[in-house]
């Protein structure tokens, strides 16, 4: 779990952590407190690199098909 949290930040993990962490800060100078849990969600996203794709089940696999070459002979007809 240390290594998770300790490495691999980039530029976007970085984003994310700011947004969660502008979302709580918001929140408790609104009185939302509601809202805190969503920030605390947010917040501890980019902590633990975890997101809805992380297991990759935001994406749909592409159909294969099996590339088939049917060779059509013509007759000339006359």
């Amino acid at each position: 779990m240390k290594h998770v949290i300790l490495n691999n930040w980039n530029f976007m993990r970085f984003f994310r952590l700011s947004l969660g962490i502008a979302i709580i800060v918001q929140s408790v100078m609104g009185g939302n407190w509601s809202m805190v849990i969503i920030g605390l969600l947010f917040t501890a996203m980019p902590v633990f690199n975890i997101g809805c794709c992380r297991t990759g089940g935001c994406s749909t696999r592409t159909k294969k098909t099996a590339e088939t070459s049917n060779v059509i002979s013509y007759e000339e007809v006359v």
